[in-house]
């Protein structure tokens, strides 16, 4: 399996359109080694040229050029080698990347009914992608399932959605209830070599079905969000934790990298990694701690084959 890390940046990326907080003013600057990052994006392949586009970031199509094997063959007129989209949310930095691919293909597209929901009700997206393409949106597997071209062929992959705790996007509102489905993570296998890849952009707590998961996978890409449970106060950035923001921390005790420190996984990466998170710094002690036990902070055209 061909993983390529297409975007590694929460909402906004790196550096943010209107943040001066230390990680964006020193890039700017050129004061802090930060390295600059679109918006969370993943595509993967079993055979190198047919590609899973995992979320679909505002910054897609400036990922799709940086990664000629996504763009068209030569004496193609029109045409992708993107056979589908996953989907893990609603949120807009995972989503808004739809209206970007709108032109004129057919696009397959795994979504739970609650994040079809959102997409449909909140942003009329739905409504919007079918005046430009034709869109087969279809519930994802949560068993293992074989991961099938639009033709019915073999992909030489088999998925697995997992459903973790989330909330709907903000655009729906306040009074939006959570619901099964808000989020969820996957799981890839490829059939030939027996790896595997999980994917969870996206996580507010390390939960069971999550932890069952991790001793089989080769590859994990896993939420780093933020530091520290306070990071956006802190920085003066905004108001809201890290947990009501539906994300489990990094740093600390109880912090996801605590957990996952001393797990035997080949490939253990964070992926959507806010603006204000310190562990962007490359000589920070927050960096350092994540070589200290060989995990990998993810970086834009990262590529692993697993």
């Amino acid at each position: 399996m061909y993983v390529r890390l297409l975007g590694t940046a929460a909402g906004g990326g790196v550096p943010q359109w209107n943040c001066n907080c230390a990680q964006c003013y020193g890039l700017r600057q050129g004061t802090l080694r930060v390295l600059p990052r679109t918006q969370s994006s993943v595509a993967l392949s079993a055979d190198g040229q047919c590609w899973f586009l995992l979320n679909a970031s505002p910054d897609i199509r400036q990922q799709i050029e940086a990664f000629p094997p996504l763009t068209p063959l030569p004496g193609q007129m029109r045409a992708s080698p993107i056979a589908a989209l996953f989907l893990t949310d609603a949120d807009l930095d995972h989503t808004l990347g739809l209206l970007i691919l709108r032109e004129g293909l057919q696009h397959t597209i795994y979504a739970t009914a609650a994040v079809r929901q959102a997409l449909t009700e909140g942003l009329a997206l739905t409504s919007a992608l079918r005046h430009y393409c034709a869109v087969d949106w279809r519930e994802p597997s949560t068993e293992l399932t074989p991961l099938l071209y639009a033709d019915g062929s073999s992909s030489g992959l088999s998925y697995a959605a997992c459903v973790v705790a989330g909330h709907a996007p903000l655009y729906l509102g306040k009074e939006s209830a959570p619901q099964p489905g808000d989020r969820v993570g996957y799981r890839f296998v490829d059939e030939k070599s027996g790896g595997t890849l999980l994917y969870f952009p996206g996580l507010a707590q390390l939960e069971a079905s999550v932890k069952e998961l991790l001793p089989q996978c080769t590859a994990l890409l896993l939420d780093g969000t933020f530091w520290s449970e306070h990071e956006m106060e802190e920085t003066g950035t905004g108001k809201k934790s890290a947990s009501q923001m539906g994300h489990l921390p990094v740093g600390g005790p109880q912090g996801s990298l605590a957990q996952i420190a001393s797990l035997a996984i080949k490939h253990r990466i964070y992926v959507h990694i806010n603006n204000t998170n310190p562990m962007l710094v490359e000589d920070s002690a927050e960096q350092g701690a994540l070589h200290e036990v060989g995990v990998e902070l993810g970086q834009d055209g990262r590529e692993i084959i697993i």
